[in-house]
């Protein structure tokens, strides 16, 4: 019954959308059905085991637009849904069901962008309407298309007040040869809900970088999954830090498609009170994907007794001449570092701040967008250095 209720304010949601191309229209319909046949996931399905989105499934959420109505540009057509699969991510199906704005972002090729592109996501619950605002759904839908040789640098920020559902899809595709500098900064109010999916599709000798920093929210998943082609370099960064009892679970899936592919990926985490976290991170090494070189760590940095983080590096390789490490690590400040800056006249309080800060400045140190590390080194002064005077 509380299935076939859920369904069935999502189906009133699905009807009263305005109307589309025909072609859209059809790719909503198909991802619909599809959302119905998956419904939610559970902690019985492998890849949501830590994360129950019970709170987002037994709410009835009402769709609400963002920055703009409109029929979905038909130059998104040849891309659009067709990296960010729905097949298998009841999430991304819900998504592309309410296909009615697109934010599409096109570097033409061979084109140098000096300045980074901004792509905001913002929502807000103003306290006169806060009781119908709190049940509100958002979509975002992105298609980032950066032509073969280009580079560029793209900043996506989600911020905002209040108690909603952010539900957002993000394709990319790098042509041949293209540079990509990708972040994202997930800064939400801590009694929102976020879910978010991002798919790079690679192109023969790319370089792609992507950066999730989770900062806000009280249930946040994040799938960052990239494709390689032959040649092609994908690094993935990311950084969550969760206290109270916030939840935040990064999934991250590299796939090395053809030969002489190359990534990185470093994830850190930093937990407090009684918040979680989970990362998981897989590998996978096509058959015909030789001379691969893939490096996977993640490191967490637990300051309460009662944090709980679940990490599961996974590594699929069916090919054999390849060079694949992982490792991930738990683990409490470092007694000896705490003494010596004790002993050097520093407050307890003080010293644990200052390593908890170093800790998550090596993601920092990372970010090549200077007013975006310029914002995320404020953030961290004062998450750790408000007892430092």
């Amino acid at each position: 019954m509380a299935i076939a209720a859920q369904n069935g304010a999502w189906l009133e949601e699905f009807t009263n959308q305005p109307p589309a191309a025909p072609w859209v229209q059809a790719l909503r319909e198909a991802a619909f059905q599809r959302f119905v046949e998956l419904g939610f996931p559970t902690t019985h399905d492998e890849e949501w085991r830590f994360t129950n989105v019970a709170p987002i499934a037994r709410t009835s959420w009402l769709l609400q637009s963002r920055d703009r109505e409109g029929a979905v540009p038909d130059d998104a057509r040849p891309h659009l849904a067709q990296h960010a699969s729905f097949d298998r991510n009841a999430f991304v199906a819900l998504n592309t069901a309410f296909l009615n704005q697109v934010t599409i972002v096109q570097v033409p090729r061979s084109a140098v962008l000096d300045q980074p592109i901004q792509i905001p996501v913002g929502q807000a619950v103003s306290p006169a309407n806060a009781a119908i605002e709190s049940k509100a759904a958002f979509h975002p839908r992105t298609l980032i298309l950066v032509g073969a040789n280009a580079q560029c640098r793209i900043v996506e920020t989600y911020l905002g007040t209040g108690s909603y559902f952010t539900n957002a899809v993000t394709e990319i595709v790098a042509g041949e040869g293209a540079v990509i500098d990708h972040y994202k900064l997930q800064q939400e109010s801590p009694e929102a809900f976020h879910v978010a999916t991002m798919h790079a599709t690679l192109g023969r000798n790319a370089n792609f970088s992507s950066h999730s920093i989770a900062l806000g929210g009280s249930l946040v998943r994040n799938d960052a999954n990239v494709t390689l082609a032959e040649g092609t370099e994908a690094t993935l960064n990311g950084l969550y830090i969760v206290n109270g009892r916030q939840h935040v679970d990064n999934h991250t899936q590299i796939d090395h498609a053809k030969p002489h592919g190359t990534s990185h990926e470093l994830y850190k985490g930093i937990l407090d009170g009684h918040a979680s976290a989970v990362f998981n991170g897989r590998i996978i090494v096509r058959e015909d994907a030789q001379k691969t070189d893939s490096k996977q760590t993640n490191k967490n940095l637990v300051l309460s007794d009662d944090a709980v983080i679940n990490t599961k590096p996974e590594l699929q390789i069916l090919a054999d001449d390849v060079r694949c490490t992982h490792g991930a690590t738990i683990g409490q400040l470092d007694a000896e570092a705490l003494f010596y800056l004790q002993s050097r006249g520093i407050g307890r309080r003080q010293a644990r701040d200052l390593l908890t800060y170093a800790f998550a400045q090596d993601i920092i140190d990372r970010v090549k967008v200077p007013a975006l590390k310029d914002q995320l080194e404020k953030v961290l002064f004062e998450k750790f250095h408000e007892h430092v005077e």
